[in-house]
């Protein structure tokens, strides 16, 4: 299913998603005001992603009553990029499993630097059309928004590239399940745009598809500052 024209109504469905889904919007090349920031920045060197990692390290430490330095700086990271790539990527992939390709690029895209939840993110509209039978180019997504992004993050902290591409992956397989989840009339769809972007050379390293029993292929970290480790492993953790 593809829907033609610009597709303003998906973004008033994709809040039902949940909170990492709904989207603002901005007209195209506009400006917004602060609080608003260009999203570009966090992949520019001088940016404020390395004050964002700063602030999640510390959030982190007061939330296990600890000082900020017991946090590896590489977890902080981890959890910094995962957080930013899961807001990223389950809009688009809510939408093109609706049949509407949000075709998002690094310039135009604008955030807030909020703490304690998902980014308000907002988005250009109108979009642009998408031709009937023709399939969005969901990959454009990791290379044109995900990738920067990803790369700045290692530039910054010295983490492996592996934590962090499995970082996209769960991003991707948690987006299409919660997608399945809300609307399981969806569900074959949303596995299908997972699987689309799993193709990626990125991605395809995975050892297990996307779907339910997935599993990745690497670890994010956070269950090295839970009390207790044996409870601090993500559900599509390699380690489980």
């Amino acid at each position: 299913m593809t829907r033609t024209g610009g597709c303003r109504e998906v973004l008033d469905d994709l809040a039902a998603f949940g909170s990492f889904f709904a989207v603002c919007s901005h007209p195209p090349g506009a400006r917004p005001r602060p609080p608003w920031r260009p999203l570009r920045e966090l992949a520019g060197p001088g940016g404020p992603l390395s004050g964002r990692i700063g602030a999640v390290r510390a959030a982190l430490a007061e939330r296990g009553g600890r000082p900020a330095g017991e946090i590896e700086p590489r977890v902080a990271a981890s959890i910094t990029h995962l957080g930013l790539v899961a807001r990223l990527i389950a809009p688009p992939l809510a939408a093109a499993a609706t049949g509407c390709w949000l075709g998002l690029r690094l310039g135009d895209l604008w955030w807030q630097d909020i703490l304690g939840g998902p980014v308000p993110l907002s988005v250009p509209l109108p979009l642009p059309d998408v031709t009937a039978g023709e399939p969005p180019a969901v990959q454009d997504l990791l290379s044109e928004v995900i990738s920067p992004l990803t790369a700045q993050t290692s530039r910054l902290v010295s983490i492996s590239p592996r934590v962090l591409w499995g970082n996209v992956a769960s991003a991707v397989n948690g987006s299409a399940a919660q997608v399945a989840a809300q609307r399981p009339d969806l569900s074959s769809p949303a596995w299908a745009v997972a699987a689309s972007l799993f193709a990626s050379p990125r991605l395809s390293r995975e050892r297990h598809p996307p779907g339910p029993a997935f599993r990745r292929s690497s670890c994010c970290l956070i269950y090295t500052i839970a009390a207790d480790r044996s409870h601090g492993i993500c559900g599509d953790c390699v380690l489980r």
